[in-house]
């Protein structure tokens, strides 16, 4: 990222949020020096994740149950929104995409998010990390990542 590392709390996506792995041997190096990006293996488990995350998380009926994400995931392309988080979990964990969508408080904060939302991603997006075999110190960083969106993206108590 060329920013500072503020800049990565303005980016990542939180419905669109981030999931990462593919089997064990998708995984690259386990070398401290290693980026979260190069742990991970790269673009192609990237993508896949991201892809599997949203095609659970776009269909669920709990978070449907907002009419403002319902109307949105019918709005937006599924594809458009896997470039995206793609993009941006690429270059958030170090790797050599760039993310040119907005950031999150203006893409979310007409969906009206809850808590109680942002915790069924969240749910769905470990579900997610563990089904495709993410070890736990990935998992956790890549949590930890989504984390610092959580106040830009719940906007609804």
């Amino acid at each position: 990222m060329k920013g500072n590392r503020k800049t990565l709390q303005w980016l990542i996506v939180p419905f669109t949020v981030i999931a990462l792995g593919i089997p064990a041997l998708a995984f690259a190096q386990d070398d401290e020096e290693a980026s979260l990006y190069q742990r991970l293996g790269g673009l192609m488990p990237i993508s896949v994740v991201v892809s599997d995350f949203l095609d659970t998380l776009i269909p669920d009926p709990q978070l449907n149950e907002n009419p403002a994400i319902d109307e949105a995931r019918q709005r937006v392309p599924a594809a458009y929104l896997k470039y995206h988080v793609t993009a941006f979990v690429c270059e958030a964990t170090g790797g050599p995409c760039q993310y040119h969508g907005r950031g999150m408080q203006e893409s979310h904060a007409h969906l009206n998010i809850t808590a109680e939302e942002w915790d069924r991603m969240v749910e769905i997006f470990v579900g997610v990390l563990d089904e495709h075999g993410v070890p736990e110190r990935e998992s956790q960083e890549l949590l930890e990542l989504l984390g610092t969106t959580r106040d830009a993206i719940v906007t609804a108590s």
